[in-house]
């Protein structure tokens, strides 16, 4: 089915005037192809000498030879118009990632998000490369030769003309059932994708926790309705094919009765009949192409929905620019007042948030689940826009500002939460993911440094060594290490954002990590959010957020001698260890 949206995507239009053009051209050459062909037929029917057949049969070659050149044509420019529009979809959906952050993964899924990016542009090249080809086939084509056998034979035109539309109405009817099973399906997918990258990822978790076979059941009955829901569309689409031959092959037999009764009463000569019969089958071809791919398209069509959808997130903006800003150093500064948020619109997740922080610090964030830890971080980040962002809440070095989401800010920001991005390319390309163009002996240094050198000496390629999409072949703790890598290997990131990097992580490897990250902390400024509270003994200062608020904030002697909320927090801790 030919999406409205893909006349907003640029280029599509010239795509299908061209389209259009050799559609029209091809046409043509289809209408003289029939007559030749038809003409050395009926001369061999005559009985005519051999020379006689000479000069149509090579006028119907070359007929032959150009319209599948057209048709050559017109496959390698819908190609290329694919290969660039998807790129630059892709492009888009990466970008509008970046620019709406953590959230956007905690609300679609990155398991859906991966499969978006990956498979997802892939299905959309295949349907860019098959719908619009084929529409402006189906849309011209039949035209041009039912004018063309209309004007040989009147009865024949209205016999076409009448059973094109029942073939029309029968595709849309199980175009239409195609498609809800189809949505169903891709629904299905969906969900299989989140559900198995969320467990692949807490495997380890779930084996601990003796958990490991109940969520392998639960995978099983979530890929067990995709086979289901996969063989309901597949069943629509054998069904619509058959019901397609079989109504084109019931026409063209028709046709070919009406035309062999008129020739008996010699109402039409030979050739005219014949040439009619030969144009019957091109006549219904484009819509013969049309129904045999639709099937193929419409997960191509599902996921340039999706993308849509996702691309028509609006991004929080900044409307005033921090262009003065060229990075964090030991005398920068930046002021919080009466900062609020809201998802809803209905509960504030931040409530009045009122904080200072100067030069390179280390500063914690503490809370029980569901306090705003991760969204005051993703406001920080420039992942969100406050919601009283008219009074300006941000002061940057003396100049206030209503929003932080703004490259001038996020050019220096490096963020590492629970499961960083691992891509699919060797440890090195994982490394520079930031700085592509780094070489190798830099790429070695910054590895050296966040510890990963002794794991990488271990292996074969070394730095080269290939590792999977989503870190497949690495454990939690080296995804972590590159995700410090990265950092190290851009000065200009001068700011880390880090929300529960340690979290699924067992004691002893959180142990060494953490060695490994205290040097990488100086001369940062460090925002850190955990529940493990024994990072904060090395913080500079702590914040202690409790149902959006930022209720508690101090040095971590400061807090512990106050007995509020964060020596609650300990208290629970320490209890809880007791217990164990």
């Amino acid at each position: 089915m030919f999406d409205k949206q893909l006349m907003s995507i640029p280029g599509v239009k010239k795509l299908i005037a061209k389209l259009s053009c050799l559609a029209t051209i091809q046409s043509l050459v289809i209408i003289l192809e029939a007559y030749f062909l038809s003409v050395a037929v009926v001369n061999t029917w005559s009985l005519k000498k051999i020379t006689a057949l000479l000069l149509p049969m090579l006028y119907f070659f070359i007929a032959f030879v150009v319209r599948y050149s057209i048709t050559r044509i017109e496959s390698q420019i819908t190609d290329r118009f694919a290969t660039k529009a998807t790129g630059e979809i892709k492009t888009q959906l990466l970008t509008k990632e970046f620019e709406l952050g953590p959230r956007m993964i905690s609300q679609i899924g990155s398991g859906h998000l991966i499969t978006l990016a990956l498979e997802g542009t892939d299905k959309i090249e295949n349907y860019f490369n098959l719908i619009i080809l084929k529409t402006v086939n189906m849309a011209i084509i039949p035209v041009i030769l039912l004018i063309a056998i209309f004007l040989i034979n009147f009865i024949s035109g209205i016999t076409l003309f009448l059973v094109f539309p029942i073939i029309i109405i029968f595709m849309i009817i199980l175009g239409l059932a195609a498609q809800a099973k189809s949505a169903r399906q891709y629904k299905g997918f969906t969900d299989m994708s989140n559900n198995f990258i969320d467990t692949m990822r807490g495997l380890k978790t779930l084996k601990l926790f003796g958990l490991s076979d109940k969520y392998a059941d639960n995978l099983y009955r979530v890929s067990e309705n995709y086979r289901k829901s996969t063989m309901s569309v597949l069943k629509v689409a054998l069904l619509s094919t058959f019901a397609l031959d079989f109504f084109t092959t019931i026409s063209i037999a028709i046709v070919a009765v009406f035309l062999g009764v008129a020739l008996i009463d010699g109402k039409i000569l030979l050739l005219p009949a014949l040439t009619i019969l030969v144009l019957a089958p091109d006549y219904f071809l484009p819509v013969r192409d049309y129904g045999d791919d639709y099937h193929a398209t419409l997960d191509g069509k599902n996921a340039l929905t999706n993308i849509f959808e996702i691309l028509k997130i609006k991004s929080p903006t900044s409307k005033i620019k921090l262009s003065d800003f060229t990075g964090w150093n030991n005398t920068s500064e930046l002021k919080i007042s009466d900062l609020n948020f809201s998802y809803d619109k209905t509960s504030q997740a931040l409530q009045n948030i009122n904080f200072n922080v100067k030069g390179y610090k280390k500063i914690g964030i503490v809370g029980r689940s569901g306090s705003g830890k991760s969204t005051f971080l993703n406001m920080l980040g420039g992942w969100l826009e406050p919601s009283n962002a008219d009074q300006l809440p941000f002061d940057v070095n003396g100049k206030k500002v209503d929003s932080l989401s703004q490259i001038e800010w996020q050019k220096h920001i490096s963020y590492i939460p629970q499961d960083p991005y691992i891509f699919a390319g060797t440890i090195a390309e994982n490394i520079a993911f930031y700085q592509p163009n780094a070489t190798k002996q830099q790429i070695k240094v910054v590895a050296e440094k966040a510890g990963l050198m002794d794991f990488v000496n271990d292996l074969q390629a070394g730095l080269d060594t290939k590792i999977g999409e989503s870190g497949r072949g690495i454990s939690g703790g080296q995804a972590q290490r590159i995700a410090l890598a990265r950092t190290l290997l851009d000065d200009n990131r001068e700011i880390l954002l880090l929300d529960e990097p340690t979290a699924h992580l067992d004691i002893e490897t959180e142990y060494e990590l953490k060695q490994t990250m205290l040097p990488i902390f100086r001369n940062h400024l460090v925002i850190f959010a955990t529940h493990r509270l024994h990072w904060m003994q090395n913080m500079d200062y702590i914040l202690v957020m409790d149902e959006g608020k930022l209720v508690e904030q101090g040095t971590p002697v400061e807090l512990i001698n106050r007995n509020g909320i964060y020596k609650e927090l300990i208290d629970e801790i320490r209890g809880a260890n007791q217990n164990a």
